[in-house]
């Protein structure tokens, strides 16, 4: 894509977005961009590397926006439209090697660091084709060749286009590619998300906002009046992120997949699966049991078959679906707060099972979902790395992806509120609300299960790369 270079500084750089009056520019894409400012004569401010959509005052990324306040909320069709048009105008051609269809295309660690470091020295943006890992769409192999002094990630690859909606996705699949600057997330978290809280965030109602709303519960008329007042006696609900850089894209797709996906239970638009009824419409049937003030939680997570290796432990295969709907219920106390989590409502615990086993067609009628797969793959790739200490094996050096002083990643408004928005339903004596719900990548107990492949081994020898020259081959 093409680029547009920051001003120069007169202090230090910092990684936020220039200040374009919107009256002057309607867009901004900043693809790989890097200050003119020189700290001395040997070191350059980060090279950021990403795509930085802003369409009027808010970004849109995964059918979401979130504003300079933080503020979530679903995108427009015409801010859709508008990032759709500018990064379309933005797109370069792409070769016909590149654009062809790839069962196995391999990307090389060390020569794709070498790339980027390049073009970071002599101040000269990224190309798409770096920007987009050569239109990756997911990750399955990790290959280690220490003759090589390489790690090398495969996995299935085409040419890719933008979709109505504006994501970057391949062009025979309708697939996102792989985002450069959600490897580098990936990498650079792995280590912490073995001993901290991981890598999640949810989207929370606040303790208060809980014990305002309990008189309204109680109330024996059930209309949209009163859906109304609860939405606003409860107020903004929290958005809390850990384990990743609050402002990337990475945490852009934790936080659109888990809005979404609230979205499709909550019945607040339409499942483009018709497989998939909404939670509510389950709950109204005449045979669903009543739940008691049940405030149903579902959060993502990953999910995976068995990692094969060979015996030596220099190739690794990913497998499985990557990613999961599970659930727990909360419940409203006499107080208003919540309390005991860790119940299962049978009927959202059914809702779960049908969106885990519906999430491959879920994912191409909204990209967000694959997308968010593409960020667990990455991040199991990460902590398999830590994990298998593969880069000393390698003897492959990678400190400039870990670097976020020399390689600095994009930056978003950071998600921090949503509005919340009330779904009630009486069943007997019984009511039911939309409160709670997150993903959880806990990438490191993907890597519990571990079985060995002797054919894992013929893998590796033939996906060695031939050209000493090319960061990516097929």
């Amino acid at each position: 894509m093409k680029s547009l270079l920051c001003v120069r500084h007169t202090r230090p750089a910092r990684r936020y977005l220039p200040i374009v009056p919107f009256a002057t520019l309607s867009w901004l894409l900043v693809v790989s961009t890097v200050t003119a400012q020189f700290v001395s004569n040997t070191q350059i401010e980060p090279f950021v590397v990403g795509l930085i959509p802003v369409v009027g005052r808010s970004g849109a990324v995964g059918g979401v926006s979130i504003d300079a306040a933080g503020v979530l909320s679903r995108s427009s069709a015409d801010a859709s439209s508008q990032l759709r048009d500018a990064r379309q105008r933005a797109l370069a051609p792409i070769d016909s090697d590149l654009a062809a269809t790839s069962a196995l295309r391999k990307i090389s660690l060390r020569r794709l660091s070498a790339a980027i470091d390049e073009r970071r020295v002599k101040r000269e943006p990224l190309t798409d084709v770096l920007q987009n890992l050569a239109g990756l769409t997911r990750v399955q192999f990790v290959f280690v060749y220490p003759d090589q002094q390489d790690i090398v990630l495969g996995g299935p690859a085409e040419g890719w286009r933008i979709d109505d909606r504006g994501n970057v996705v391949g062009q025979t699949t309708g697939q996102p590619v792989l985002q450069l600057d959600d490897l580098l997330v990936a990498l650079r978290t792995a280590k912490a998300a073995a001993t901290d809280r991981g890598i999640s965030c949810s989207i929370d109602a606040s303790p208060d906002g809980l014990k305002k709303i309990r008189p309204l519960l109680n109330s024996r008329t059930l209309n949209e009046t009163l859906v109304r007042r609860l939405e606003q006696t409860l107020g903004p609900q929290q958005i809390t992120v850990t384990g990743v850089p609050p402002g990337s894209h990475f945490v852009r797709v934790l936080v659109a997949a888990d809005f979404l996906m609230k979205r499709l239970g909550m019945n607040f638009e339409p499942s483009p699966d018709s497989n998939l009824p909404s939670y509510m419409e389950m709950l109204a049937s005449r045979s669903a049991a009543a739940p008691k003030n049940a405030m149903p939680r579902w959060w993502m997570a990953p999910h995976y078959d068995a990692l094969l290796k060979d015996e030596g432990g220099l190739a690794w295969q990913l497998r499985g679906s990557g990613v999961q709907t599970l659930t727990e219920d909360g419940y409203l106390s006499a107080a208003g707060a919540e309390a005991t989590p860790g119940r299962e409502d049978p009927l959202a615990k059914k809702w779960a099972a049908a969106m885990t086993s519906h999430y491959d067609s879920l994912a191409k009628s909204l990209p967000v979902f694959a997308e968010l797969r593409n960020c667990i793959d990455l991040a199991v790739v990460g902590a398999l790395l830590v994990k298998e200490k593969l880069p000393a094996k390698a003897r492959c050096d990678l400190s400039l992806l870990l670097d976020d002083k020399r390689l600095a990643v994009a930056e978003y408004h950071v998600p921090q509120t949503v509005d919340s928005k009330a779904s009630l339903i009486r069943k007997g004596q019984s009511q039911i609300l939309s409160l709670s719900g997150g993903v959880q990548v806990d990438s490191w107990s993907v890597l519990n299960r571990v079985e060995t492949s002797t054919d894992l081994s013929t893998t590796h020898q033939s996906a060695a790369a031939l050209d000493p020259n090319r960061w990516w081959w097929d």
